[in-house]
């Protein structure tokens, strides 16, 4: 049985990188695996060329290469999985990783804080305890001779 055709690694409902993109590597596995580990290529290696994708958009390249810049080796990004015995569930691994991998690097930047001081009535509920506390520390030292 042939596997189903899949039209692409969907990252977002805005992107959709073409499986002509993606490019496979396969190797032997170390770990668990029984007589099968020094036969099957389980490993997975899934690439991926930023620099060279038709299908982002000036902004979003931008914004992987930049985010990404420590995982890129010539603006492709590679993903490994060896976590299971079987090629088809290290490939799944691999496809969803590398779509978490993208999608969080796309998202656009958090708002700037704003910084904020504290309440007067937090500062004065700050001090009442550490008052109490030195109250209690206090009382739990040995009575002193005058």
């Amino acid at each position: 049985m042939a596997a189903p055709l899949r039209p692409g690694l969907r990252v977002s409902p805005g992107l959709t990188i073409p499986e002509t993109e993606l490019s496979w590597r396969f190797s032997r596995s170390s770990g668990p695996g029984g007589q099968g580990v020094n036969t099957a290529d389980s490993r997975v290696e899934l690439s991926w060329d930023v620099a060279g994708s038709p299908v982002l958009t000036p902004e979003q390249r931008a914004r992987l290469l930049d985010r990404l810049a420590s995982r890129l080796v010539s603006g492709v990004v590679t993903i490994a999985a060896s976590e299971h015995r079987a090629q088809l569930r290290n490939r799944d691994a691999a496809r969803e990783r590398l779509a978490a991998l993208v999608a969080s690097a796309l998202r656009p930047p958090a708002p700037p804080r704003r910084p904020t001081k504290p309440s007067r009535g937090s500062k004065e509920r700050r001090l009442t305890a550490k008052h109490r506390r030195t109250d209690v520390k206090q009382m739990r030292r040995r009575p002193r001779d005058v």
